[in-house]
């Protein structure tokens, strides 16, 4: 197998200038370059790509931390992000966090990391002071994607929680609902501020329409179908049923749908039931949502990522508001409005 010191001997140069012509830096004379690479196509040297980056001081690994990848939002904003690194040239090192403490110590607090990854994303990752001091540490540079701590210096990416909430709870007022139950997730179980803002959204229209929000209509459990199902179980226990559901993720609202329905309710003659994501799902099942571009998020995210690593293109433009510097990007929400919600049944 040919190697590169043989390629150096034949154009009679040394093995760091090989390296440098192979890889176009602009330290070789243009003739000095046409000798090595005459000399490695006569010897049929193939540069290997990861040799190549680890002597550029590059690993060619982008970190992603997500807290489950089992939940539709996370797995489908991964899968968009790999699409992009793998086109890019990049690998994905991913960290599942999994509600694991073990997981989130090696992955946030470990002064290694910059020996691993070029640079770090975080997927709606909360961080604590000492987790936020370490990354700060290691001076890579970073996205967040979604709701989570802010890091001094890395842009976000994510939607607008709060104007999503109101616009679903917003749909319910019009069609006539007045008692709107909310699902909301479990803080313990999901520790970033997703639920909070969605929950903060929900109150304030009701406010807005002179309703004061009923803590009995307002539950917490896991962001999964079965957790919706449990919280929708649980409001049914307490009495006088709402008449529509604004759960805080499209999951959820297929728990609430079969729960409802086991319990013989109909959806929506006598419940109606709205979602967020969008998810692969909703339409099948004639789900009311307000639709996130997931994807859409893990691409932009990949790409403003890159954009300092490699001198990429940049990002392309994005409809927002008129932030200040360094606000996050918004993406844009659309209201879906199909089977599962309707005018409350007359009493």
């Amino acid at each position: 197998m040919t190697r590169i010191d043989d390629v150096a001997r034949l154009a009679g140069v040394s093995t760091a200038t090989v390296s440098r012509a192979l890889r176009g830096l602009p330290t070789v004379s243009a003739a000095t370059r046409r000798r090595v690479l005459a000399a490695a196509e006569q010897l049929e040297y193939a540069v290997s790509p990861s040799a190549s980056r680890l002597a550029g001081g590059r690993t060619g690994t982008i970190a992603v931390v997500v807290p489950r990848i089992t939940r539709w939002f996370f797995g489908t904003v991964v899968e968009a992000v790999e699409d992009f690194l793998q086109q890019s040239g990049y690998d994905l090192l991913l960290y599942n966090l999994g509600g694991r403490e073990q997981t989130r110590q090696r992955v946030l607090r470990t002064a290694d990391l910059h020996k691993r990854v070029d640079a770090v994303m975080l997927v709606a990752t909360p961080l604590r002071p000492a987790e936020l001091t370490a990354l700060t540490r290691l001076e890579l540079p970073g996205v967040t994607i979604s709701s989570g701590t802010p890091v001094p210096g890395w842009p976000c990416v994510r939607i607008d929680d709060v104007g999503v909430a109101r616009t679903a709870t917003r749909h319910l007022l019009d069609l006539g609902h007045r008692r709107i139950a909310h699902i909301t997730g479990d803080p313990d179980e999901l520790a970033y501020t997703t639920h909070l803002d969605r929950r903060r959204g929900y109150r304030d229209v009701l406010r807005d329409a002179g309703i004061t929000p009923d803590p009995y209509l307002d539950v917490e459990s896991q962001f999964t179908i079965g957790g919706g199902a449990r919280a929708t179980e649980e409001l049914l226990r307490r009495g006088d049923p709402p008449t529509a559901i604004f759960a805080a993720c499209d999951e959820m609202a297929m728990g609430a749908m079969t729960a409802l329905r086991d319990a013989g309710l109909r959806v929506p003659q006598d419940v109606s039931v709205i979602g967020v994501d969008d998810h692969d799902l909703a339409s099948a099942l004639g789900l009311s949502t307000i639709a996130q571009p997931a994807a859409e998020q893990g691409r932009l995210a990949a790409r403003i990522l890159l954009d300092p690593l490699h001198g990429g293109p940049p990002a392309p433009p994005v409809r927002r508001r008129p932030d200040p510097p360094g606000s996050p990007v918004i993406l844009p929400t659309r209201l879906i409005v199909r089977e599962s919600t309707a005018p409350p049944r007359a009493h």
